[in-house]
């Protein structure tokens, strides 16, 4: 089966790992961890183009809802010219991972020019890379990402 997309992003970054014992808190804590990414979880999926996109990200969810310009801010034009050139920038870095850091660009993004993935998609992975920029102090193209 022909997949545009078929994993967009899987950014899970691990950061302490202990084989401690585990205390009643430590349990509620990891509980809420686990809801928050849960929650942070965004799934775009359209059969008939035959694309999927995860973003697992944990705080992305929340920033895409309360920080991000709505949906409708930016024409679906401008949001794929970005696309464009941050995709071409994030497909470089992944290449290159004794330069670019292995951990925070894992997967290629095969993301057509040619292709119509509507808006919501365009819109997603425009304030992904938004959010990416910001959060990881990256820059994927020659402009600051603004919001």
């Amino acid at each position: 089966m022909k997949k545009v997309i078929y994993i967009l992003l899987l950014c899970v970054f691990i950061f302490n790992c202990n084989t401690s014992k585990t205390t009643a808190s430590d349990k509620s804590r990891s509980e809420k961890e686990l809801a928050q990414t849960v929650s942070d979880t965004v799934t775009i999926a359209n059969d008939e183009l035959e694309y999927e996109i995860i973003i697992i990200e944990p705080g992305f969810n929340t920033w895409l809802l309360t920080t991000a310009r709505p949906e409708g801010f930016y024409s679906q034009q401008y949001l794929e010219n970005r696309n464009q050139i941050y995709v071409m920038e994030w497909n470089q870095r992944v290449l290159q991972p004794q330069r670019f850091n292995p951990n925070l660009y894992e997967m290629r993004i095969d993301y057509q020019p040619g292709i119509d993935y509507g808006y919501e998609v365009n819109y997603k992975l425009y304030n992904y890379f938004i959010y990416f920029q910001l959060n990881y102090k990256q820059r994927l193209a020659g402009f600051v990402p603004r919001i």
